[in-house]
């Protein structure tokens, strides 16, 4: 597997991001080792947060949140998924699959061996993260999703990501800090936008952005249908706190909230909300409001030990 690897020097002085790297490295599968960024903020006897990012963006999007955590007194981690933020990128659309995200993720999680972790989880960080929780259900406290689903083919898709299919695979220029603007209702400054695209040089750092979205289970045979569908089983019997927290003007995630409300224990009685005049990105548009969110969420569940 051919990997490229960022330059430092693009992650230079980007706007309210002073942290220090940390790396992990895991096998990619195919003999060699994948290189897996996180910043990791806060006292290391506190638990754990994990922040999961979606496409096409990285770590960089809880830039707002992670301070707001740090100073309530949390750890503080915020991973990037291979083929984004600082993590490396294999080259090839071919190396990327739903389940080798899932697979690198999981042997990340180990090698890091966190437990009483609240997750905080969007978009694809979603769809990994919610395959971690039904598989690692000890190491997992509480859940909160945003703007996320967990699709196992039998769902239809909505036009509007169909569309976004098509036009990530095969857009010349494919302007991720654009595409998280436009994927937002308020204005996002260009030094964001600049930050947003600081991961990707050119397009040969672009293969795991522009193809994520065609690793969506879409039917029956995709061959995310039974892994899901037995993380769905899982998650049923997952009775620990659960908090759905999605805007109302995302197209893309419109309503998969609803099974998580309605089959997942843990979120019943939860005070489930929705983050209102915000896009697909509620982490951008709303950083502050949603660290408070998961604050108070943690304050009003706390762990029986």
């Amino acid at each position: 597997m051919k990997t490229l690897r960022t330059p430092d020097e693009r992650f230079a002085d980007l706007k309210d991001f002073p942290y220090e790297p940390k790396y992990a490295e895991i096998p990619d599968g195919e003999g060699g080792t994948l290189r897996i960024h996180y910043v990791d903020e806060g006292s290391r006897t506190a638990d754990p947060i994990i922040l999961m990012h979606g496409n096409p963006s990285w770590c960089y999007l809880y830039r707002k949140m992670i301070p707001i955590l740090v100073n309530a007194g949390h750890r503080v981690i915020a991973v990037d998924l291979v083929g984004f933020g600082r993590s490396d990128k294999p080259s090839e659309y071919d190396d990327y699959t739903y389940q080798r995200h899932v697979g690198w993720m999981q042997q990340w999680l180990e090698l890091v061996d966190l437990n009483r972790i609240t997750l905080f989880c969007q978009d694809w960080g979603g769809m990994i993260g919610l395959r971690l929780v039904a598989a690692n259900q000890d190491r997992f406290a509480r859940v909160v999703a945003s703007n996320t689903s967990l699709p196992t083919g039998n769902e239809t898709l909505p036009q509007p990501f169909l569309d976004w299919q098509i036009f990530s695979r095969d857009v010349e220029d494919y302007d991720l800090g654009i595409i998280i603007a436009m994927g937002s209702l308020s204005p996002i400054p260009e030094e964001v936008i600049a930050a947003y695209n600081a991961p990707f040089p050119d397009e040969t750092y672009k293969a795991g952005a522009r193809i994520f979205a065609s690793l969506v289970p879409h039917d029956r045979e995709h061959p995310a249908f039974v892994a899901n569908r037995k993380a769905w089983k899982n998650l049923q019997e997952f009775k620990k706190p659960f908090l759905t927290a999605f805007s109302d003007s995302d197209p893309m995630t419109k309503g998969a909230y609803y099974p998580m409300q309605k089959k997942i224990p843990g979120a019943a009685g939860q005070p489930h909300m929705t983050i209102k005049g915000v896009g697909h990105f509620t982490q951008e548009e709303r950083g502050e409001e949603m660290a408070e969110i998961v604050i108070d969420f943690i304050k009003q569940n706390p762990i029986n030990s």
